[in-house]
């Protein structure tokens, strides 16, 4: 008999609550079986699930692990499954990069307004000093 595990257990596993996996569940990502109230869920439950967080981690939404999961069910052709994992991981490397110079954009002018005002704060603070000592 394959492993199973209750919600609990991968919920405490995996460091996440087990309103987490019930969500994943209902969004199609597992489907565990029931024993009367009780989920139980497969090795390949557990799996999808540590795929499914990888798969956060890395900025995916749940619907695009959900697309990945559905090809990996439907087509057991690995080479269009990773040709389909590496067109999405380099559209996630694009929008990172993107937001990364957006980043660098906003920090840049920050720094400069940033500046503006401590040069102003600081003609202020001479100015009024000059006042005090007329």
């Amino acid at each position: 008999m394959s492993a199973t595990f209750t919600i609990s257990e991968l919920a405490r596993e995996f460091g996440v609550t087990t309103r987490t996996i019930r969500h994943y569940e209902d969004q199609g990502l597992l489907s565990p079986k029931r024993e009367g109230v009780n989920r139980v869920f497969s090795n390949r439950d557990r799996v999808r699930l540590k795929l499914a967080l990888r798969g956060k981690r890395l900025g995916f939404s749940l619907s695009e692990i959900r697309e990945l999961f559905e090809l990996y069910d439907v087509c057991r052709d690995e080479k269009k499954q990773l040709e389909e994992f590496l067109a999405k991981l380099e559209r996630r490397r694009a929008l990172l990069e993107q937001q990364l110079e957006d980043i660098e954009v906003m920090l840049n002018e920050i720094s400069f307004f940033a500046n503006q005002c401590h040069r102003l704060l600081k003609d202020k603070s001479d100015r009024g000093g000059e006042k005090a000592a007329a």
